[in-house]
This record gives structure tokens, C-alpha cells and sequence, in this order.
């Protein structure tokens, strides 16, 4: 395995984040939504196992205060390798000094624990498109 590690938007092939993000079992829109995200975003990690992308992640950040991690996925054959904790690494030390917040995918909330993250009490979120969340996995009922 030669993983090479990406911290820029140059050169991806943007059809291969919706498929990784489908393939986990996260959410995803369409291409453009997720191109437009990426390169919008405070701090961006790619992985690939030569050619194929096998991980990605992102934060948004006002760089001095607050952070959020968004789309942290590895392919399913690839997790257990500790590509999820240095993806992880790698967006944490570019706001070093912030606070992190994220919501993670049922099912993966001992590996962020594992990290230091916590479970908080009083998150909250207001969705742009409510009816994505009523399935009652993310969100109290």
C-alpha cells in the first residue's frame, strides 16, 4: 500500500466522492455540490492508494476559535489501517488551537471517542432539507 496524502484540491477526480461517501454509507448530493464544498473549505485531506481515491475529509474553520469535520470517509477495505486517525491529524493541526465539532455516522462514534472527542448534551442543528434526517438516526425524533 503506498498511500499518498493530498492537502489540496488540485487534480481530483470529483465523481470519486460521492461513490466513497456512498460506499461508507453517508450521505451525498450531486458532484458539483461536493466540488463546490471541498474547495470552500478551511482544510481538505484526499487519500489514495496510488490512483484510487480511498479517503477524504474537510473542515470548515474560522481558523481561530471553531472547527467543524465534515466527510470524513474511508473505504471500508482500507479502515483499520489508521488512515481515518491521521486524516483526522492532518485537519486538526491545521486550526490547532480550536475547537472541534462533528457529527459522526451511527455506528463510528467509538473510533471519534478514541480520538477525544466527546459526546455533547446540547448540539443542535437546523437542516436546510429537514426531510433528509426523519429517519431518527441522526436526530431525536
Amino acid at each position: 500500500m503506498e498511500l499518498i496524502y493530498q492537502e489540496n484540491c488540485e487534480n481530483i477526480n470529483w465523481e470519486e466522492v460521492p461513490q466513497l461517501l456512498e460506499k461508507v454509507g453517508m450521505s451525498f448530493v450531486d458532484v458539483e455540490r461536493h466540488r463546490i464544498s471541498f474547495e470552500n473549505s478551511f482544510a481538505v485531506v484526499f487519500v489514495f492508494d496510488k490512483k484510487k481515491m480511498v479517503g477524504i475529509g474537510r473542515s470548515i474553520s474560522d481558523g481561530v476559535r471553531q472547527s467543524a469535520l465534515y466527510d470524513i470517509a474511508i473505504d471500508p477495505t482500507y479502515q483499520g489501517c489508521g488512515i481515518g486517525r491521521k486524516v483526522i491529524d492532518i485537519l486538526v493541526n491545521a486550526t490547532p488551537d480550536c475547537n472541534f465539532v462533528l457529527y459522526a455516522s451511527p455506528g463510528k462514534e467509538d473510533f471519534y471517542r478514541k480520538l477525544g472527542f466527546k459526546k455533547m448534551k446540547t448540539g443542535m442543528m437546523l437542516f436546510a432539507d429537514p426531510r433528509r434526517m426523519e429517519d431518527g438516526v441522526f436526530v431525536d425524533k
